[in-house]
């Protein structure tokens, strides 16, 4: 009992650090002098560095987005050389594309969470589990076009339907890994949570 009342008063003074910190930081653009110009300068320098870290972040959403948009381009054109196959081919890509806004939305969510909401509470669980979702229906998706891939008679379209199902499975093992990268981040609350289940 007495470890569970120090953990809380531990976690209740580092709180208290944090929204101090939060705040304190939210005020540095008011000043005068050298010092809080010095101060200004490190605030520009740090507001550049998050900005290129948003815009990294918006880069791997623009990656995902083109990596989308040249597979339902690529495997279009193959339905549209295979008579057979092309409707159900065009399905897929239509749902791929559809599946490419949602996905994109919600990294683009997780990665604008701000930081001291994602220190205290954890990260943007909600949307990584949209990400899951989206990749389950993607593996469907990849597994219907291989079964489909069976069915076409042309040589270099099979080679290119490979070429396309191989690449978005790379897209999803890096969909993954930015799951897990967002998932494994540190929250005081999940600490608390994690210290009173022992």
């Amino acid at each position: 009992m007495r470890n569970k009342i120090l953990a809380v008063s531990i976690l209740a003074i580092v709180f208290g650090f944090a929204v101090n910190a939060y705040a304190a930081s939210q005020n540095n653009g008011a000043g005068m002098g050298n010092q809080n110009q010095e101060q200004s300068t490190s605030t520009v320098g740090q507001q550049n560095k998050e900005q290129n870290q948003g815009q990294q972040g918006q880069i791997n959403a623009e990656q995902h987005r083109s990596a989308v948009a040249n597979f339902v381009q690529s495997i279009v054109q193959v339905a549209d050389r295979e008579g057979g196959i092309g409707e159900q081919v065009k399905l897929i890509a239509r749902e791929q594309n559809e599946s490419a806004t949602t996905t994109i939305q919600a990294m683009e969510k997780v990665q604008t969470r701000g930081k001291l909401k994602t220190f205290l509470f954890g990260s943007d669980y909600k949307n990584l589990g949209t990400l899951r979702s989206e990749m389950v229906k993607t593996r469907n998706r990849l597994e219907q076009l291989n079964r489909l891939m069976e069915n076409v008679q042309n040589e270099g379209d099979k080679t290119e339907l490979q070429n396309q199902i191989q690449a978005m499975a790379e897209e999803q093992a890096k969909i993954e890994n930015f799951i897990e990268s967002q998932e494994g981040k540190f929250s005081l609350f999940g600490w608390l949570v994690r210290f009173f289940n022992r």
